[in-house]
């Protein structure tokens, strides 16, 4: 068709049999009433160069990275936003002009979903968990004014070396760094807490959060960053002690309106992304 033109943006991964955030992403453009698809593609390591060289060549109006291309991107790309810098790991590429742009949603979707309840700013902060998820997460709450974040982690050497990033931030958050060992008890004064593991995630649906939240019981916020199932056992212990929750599907819907925004210029129908994501985990 003479002057057709149908924009593209994509998922560069790991192969999968299904993927949700197609679904959401592309949920968003049909309500927005937009000729644009989502594609996912299996890109392996040692062709990570070629597929940027190649959306650049294609003309990709942008892409998401997922596991293992979030930190090895950055090194095809021409600049990145600050809080894909601070964290060294890029999960959205933003066609900008001539340049090809690393951004980071992940903790930026999560800081979303707190506003929509509280804001952040002066939270006292458990996190659970030091790795790719909490990286992000931590890295927004400190950004956003964060007064203390306590990290929770198995291994004290990987929660130390967060701790280390976020101490070496402008206007750092009081860090301080915690074992999980057996249990951890989250004290009274804590405000927001996190479980940024990947515990209780489909299919190990019974698994649970080795924290106690009896001294927080009716005040602290208390979020899972696992979008299936959208109640984990962990959310569901805590709105049985009258907490209130935010589950991962609310997170992973801020990030895919984050990114239609970055890609688009357009605020998407985030209605209609909510019912195509839950569609895909086949949750009501």
């Amino acid at each position: 068709m003479p002057g057709f033109r149908q924009e593209l943006v994509g998922l560069f991964g790991q192969p999968v049999d299904e993927n949700p955030t197609q679904a959401m992403i592309e949920a968003g453009f049909a309500a927005a009433g937009l000729d644009w698809r989502y594609l996912t593609i299996e890109v392996a390591p040692e062709r990570l160069g070629d597929a940027v060289r190649g959306a650049r060549a294609m003309g990709l109006r942008g892409f998401n990275c997922t596991i293992p291309h979030k930190v090895a991107v950055g090194e095809h790309l021409d600049r990145l936003g600050r809080s894909a810098a601070l964290m060294g790991a890029v999960n959205c590429v933003v066609r900008r002009g001539d340049e090809l742009v690393g951004e980071n949603t992940d903790g930026a979707g999560f800081l979303e979903a707190v506003r929509r309840r509280r804001d952040p700013a002066g939270a006292r902060v458990v996190l659970l968990g030091a790795g790719g998820a909490a990286r992000a997460i931590a890295v927004e709450l400190a950004l956003a004014g964060a007064a203390s974040l306590t990290i929770v982690n198995r291994g004290a050497a990987r929660g130390r070396e967060l701790g280390t990033l976020l101490a070496g931030m402008e206007s750092p958050p009081e860090v301080s760094v915690e074992e999980l060992g057996a249990g951890f008890r989250v004290p009274a004064g804590a405000d927001l807490v996190v479980n940024a593991t990947s515990i209780g995630l489909y299919p190990d649906v019974e698994s649970l959060v080795p924290l106690s939240l009896e001294d927080v019981a009716g005040r602290a916020l208390v979020a899972d960053v696992i979008p299936n199932p959208p109640e984990t056992r962990f959310l569901a212990v805590a709105a049985e002690l009258g907490c209130e929750t935010l589950d991962g599907l609310e997170m992973l819907v801020e990030q895919g309106r984050i990114g239609f925004e970055l890609w688009t210029g357009v605020e998407p129908d985030v209605e209609a992304m909510r019912d195509a994501l839950r569609r895909a985990f086949g949750v009501r």
